[in-house]
């Protein structure tokens, strides 16, 4: 067994360690930072496949960014870390089917991969003669995939809109408006005509002022 297939194991088994982790431990900090274990794992598994740009944008995006944001949150709305979980006995059974899923999924991908040996080892001849992976990756997403990935970056700012609205919503110093109530008012409830009695003893005079000197001439 040479050097790379030991650090494949070793990679490997710690993702799937800290994979496992996230899911199990009650401190949701201390799952986040599983998480990003996770990624750095999966990214060095990239890297050896000679995926360099996948294993950097996975470092990258997903460590340097998203999961910087779930810590963020996680800490500002202040999780009980001591309350136990209590719907995870009642997903536990939908959640192996899942997972059983996914390694069905898996092994019939690496099952593919293994019947296919040949077409793989021509691929890798042929990227080491044409340029890198991330020459490549990035002439696929600018030339064929240009619209999916604008719309992907589209859904993104819509997204990140939506946190913004959200979170100042919930500021007791922040006005906000509520749509629905825009798009149901009617005009007739914009104004009301009110219809006011005159009053009458406002034009009447006012009563005369004794002054001083007249009271005066009265007690006389």
């Amino acid at each position: 067994m040479d050097v790379q297939s030991i650090l494949y194991f070793v990679f490997a088994g710690c993702m799937l360690l800290s994979a496992l982790m996230v899911v199990t431990v009650p401190n949701p900090v201390h799952a986040a930072l599983f998480l990003i274990l996770t990624f750095f794992s999966a990214a060095a598994i990239w890297v050896m496949l000679q995926a360099e740009f996948l294993g950097i944008l996975l470092i990258l995006v997903y460590v340097g960014a998203v999961m910087i944001l779930f810590l963020f949150v996680i800490m500002m709305i202040h999780l009980d870390a001591n309350q136990p979980r209590a719907d995870f006995k009642r997903i536990l059974p939908a959640a192996l089917v899942l997972g059983a899923v996914v390694v069905l999924q898996m092994a019939a991908v690496i099952y593919n991969q293994y019947n296919h040996k040949m077409g793989a080892d021509v691929s890798q001849t042929a990227l080491m003669l044409d340029g890198s992976n991330t020459r490549k990756v990035g002439h696929v997403l600018f030339t064929d995939f240009a619209f999916p990935f604008e719309l992907a970056g589209l859904v993104l700012l819509v997204a990140l809109i939506s946190a913004v609205a959200i979170t100042m919503r919930a500021r007791k110093d922040a006005k906000a408006q509520n749509l629905s109530k825009q798009a149901q008012t009617r005009a007739k409830d914009r104004l009301v005509m009110v219809q006011v009695e005159p009053v009458m003893s406002a034009h009447q005079t006012n009563p005369p002022v004794v002054t001083s000197e007249s009271a005066v001439e009265e007690k006389k």
